[in-house]
């Protein structure tokens, strides 16, 4: 069979992307059986919640609309009165469900791959860790619900044991190529009271992080805005699971998930599929990921 080499099969080789295998994806295609679609992503739009101050607000504006392209099209000579209308926008990629790019975080200036943050960072965006090079994954998607019907409260860690717990509950086991999604239980808070979103987050530790990634995970993902436990633990760290699973490992990770409504169907595997535009050089690219069942 031929195999068609796309663009991203340079990181592929070096990331979590190399588990992405055309038999990994037939299976995951062979998991759908009803014909379900459950869409796992929020919206996109001026009030969602964004953390200051490396973040900014969402804006979008209308830049020509109806009324003025008809009556340019009317001087025109133009007589179907055609209306356009089309917005420009202004976003930082982290805004609404969206997965980092590898290129997001460094340690130090070392980022994945042994590259220097001095020659991967430019002023027109990353060099090589760029967004385009995120792997389309049609793969097993595996939620571990640890939220409860409380939902875990800000700082609260989720930690080997609770992952365990839940992939027991939800009857399987971590395999290569697997995105994992986590429940916080956070996401219900997201839109509804986007100050309390923010302000902390229950998420997994670095024990939980290297857990997955070992077991050969391509993406984590969460229903909080940064996958992991904020503040952590350790008062001496920060972030350190973006730099574990981003800057070492080349793992991706998918950040404000919904997941409510495909933890109360029992939804545990199904298959995952999520397609990133290809932001050239972007550090993020916002996504629509779904669940097929």
């Amino acid at each position: 069979m031929h195999h068609c080499h796309s663009h991203w099969d340079f990181r592929k080789e070096m990331g979590a992307g190399v588990h992405l295998t055309a038999e990994k994806t037939l299976a995951a295609l062979a998991l759908v059986t009803e014909g379900h679609i459950h869409d796992i992503s929020h919206d996109i739009y001026q009030g969602a919640p964004f953390i200051p101050p490396n973040q900014t607000p969402f804006l979008m504006s209308i830049f020509a609309s109806w009324r003025d392209t008809i009556r340019r099209r009317r001087a025109a000579g133009h007589k179907n009165e055609m209306g356009t209308n089309l917005e420009r926008v202004e976003m930082t990629m982290h805004v609404g469900t969206h997965v980092d790019a590898l290129g997001h975080a460094s340690v130090g200036s070392r980022m994945f791959g042994g590259l220097d943050a001095e020659d991967e960072v430019t002023n027109l965006g990353l060099a090589t860790l760029g967004a385009e090079h995120i792997p389309p994954m049609i793969t097993r998607g595996i939620l571990f619900d640890v939220g409860g019907e409380e939902g875990l409260s800000a700082g609260q860690v989720v930690g080997v044991a609770d992952l365990e717990r839940a992939a027991e509950r939800g009857g399987f086991a971590v395999e290569k190529g697997d995105v994992a999604m986590i429940r916080t239980g956070w996401g219900r808070y997201f839109e509804v009271d986007n100050a309390r979103y923010l302000h902390g987050e229950p998420g997994i530790d670095v024990a939980a992080a290297e857990w997955l990634i070992e077991r050969g995970v391509v993406a984590i993902g969460a229903d909080n805005m940064a996958v992991e436990v904020l503040p952590n633990p350790d008062p001496a760290l920060v972030m350190p699971v973006h730099q574990l699973a981003l800057a070492e490992h080349g793992v991706w990770l998918i950040e404000n998930l919904a997941l409510e409504g495909v933890a109360r169907d029992g939804l545990f595997v199904s298959c995952f599929a999520m397609l990133s535009p290809r932001f050239r050089g972007a550090t993020a690219a916002p996504v629509r990921p779904v669940l097929l069942r």
